[in-house]
């Protein structure tokens, strides 16, 4: 039965509703269609990247998507766009752990070689950085990129997340979490 309503007249009036389909099927007066199944439930444990941790927490940053899922003990509490290296400057697709933390870093292109004058070339405080290899790959702060977060990559190796993203990641990682990444076309990290 449908209940139907004339708005005119503030009345309501009950109306038999028989599909086409019903109809079709030959379900008559007193025979109920099926239900459609539900779809079958996937818990977010089976959505944790398959590392262990021993801090409850777990990341994974996801190229393919630009997206980093945060997970606590099993549980998806949080999940932010992201940019990784671009093309030339590739993230290292693997398992990284996060390491030590800086409330503020001076970041210099002249670390690994390229003069900061040049074009490629950077000198850049960044903000909420927390280490995930020994070889100076980051996930930070990194303000100046938010337009690309969540769509392109354009970072010279870290991984790029916005202020706030940052801050969180800062005060509620412990040193030892995975950061697991993939998609990426930056070849396989060998390691901390």
């Amino acid at each position: 039965m449908t209940a139907m309503i004339d708005a005119r007249r503030g009345t309501f009036r009950l109306a038999a509703a028989v599909t086409a389909t019903a109809l079709a099927f030959g379900l008559g007066a007193g025979v109920a269609a099926a239900k459609p199944k539900p779809a079958p439930h996937t818990s977010t444990e089976e959505l944790t990247p398959p590392v262990a941790t021993s801090t409850g927490w777990e990341i994974l940053a996801d190229d393919a998507t630009h997206q980093a899922t945060v997970w606590h003990n099993g549980v998806v509490v949080r999940t932010m766009p992201i940019s990784m290296g671009k093309r030339k400057d590739a993230t290292p697709n693997g398992v990284y752990h996060t390491k030590e933390k800086y409330q503020s870093l001076i970041m210099s292109s002249a670390t690994y070689g390229v003069p900061v004058d040049s074009p490629d070339g950077y000198s850049e405080t960044v903000y909420w950085a927390t280490r995930m290899s020994w070889d100076g790959i980051f996930i930070h702060a990194a303000p100046w990129s938010v337009a690309s977060q969540g769509k392109t990559d354009v970072s010279h190796g870290c991984i790029n997340i916005s202020t706030a993203n940052g801050k969180w990641v800062y005060e509620n990682l412990p040193e030892g979490t995975p950061i697991v990444v993939e998609h990426t076309s930056g070849g396989q990290y060998q390691g901390d």
